[in-house]
């Protein structure tokens, strides 16, 4: 016969109580975790947006007010305003570019990447697709793209150099940018 004990019944909810308690102490703890994740990344991303204003537009500013786009200091180190330059191809664009790029000799910057994707264990079929490609009856997955440094130093090449571009289907972006070298 089973006998009912409800002081270890009643033991045995205290312990599930404190561990009740303590769990809900550590999802606060993390919920406090992620609210100080939260903030430091919202203060981090105002201090590089500080620090872009500062380098983009002030130093620079300030520097060419002077006469003046290198700058060393006395302790060795120096300051220098470099013309920075940025470009990407949107989707709404892709076509216009890479018709752009091919038809003023540059389409071998245009990446043309086709990738299959098959299953586990399908290595012996991999192999056969790659002689055989659609005759397996796999659809490959085709992207065409240009990589966004080779895009950069297309734009710079061209600028400097006085060629045309369309700076519109490229959305182009000319600023400045300071570097610090520190003396070593």
């Amino acid at each position: 016969m089973n006998q009912i004990n409800f002081e270890d019944d009643q033991t045995d909810i205290l312990d599930k109580t404190d561990d009740i308690d303590k769990l809900a102490n550590k999802i606060k703890e993390m919920q406090a975790i992620q609210k100080d994740i939260e903030q430091n990344e919202e203060y981090l991303k105002q201090k590089k947006k500080d620090l872009e204003q500062i380098s983009g537009e002030a130093i620079p500013t300030m520097l060419s007010e002077m006469g003046l786009s290198y700058l060393k200091l006395a302790d060795g180190s120096s300051v220098e305003v470099k013309t920075n330059y940025s470009a990407t191809i949107t989707l709404a664009n892709k076509e216009k570019a890479f018709n752009w790029l091919r038809e003023n000799g540059l389409g071998d910057i245009i990446k043309n990447e086709l990738t299959v994707s098959f299953g586990r264990n399908e290595d012996n079929k991999a192999a056969e697709y790659a002689e055989l490609a659609k005759g397996q009856g796999y659809q490959p997955t085709q992207k065409l793209k240009v990589e966004p440094m080779t895009l950069k130093a297309l734009v710079r090449e061209r600028i400097e150099g006085g060629k045309p571009l369309p700076t519109e289907i490229f959305n182009v972006f000319i600023g400045n940018k300071t570097t610090i070298k520190r003396k070593q």
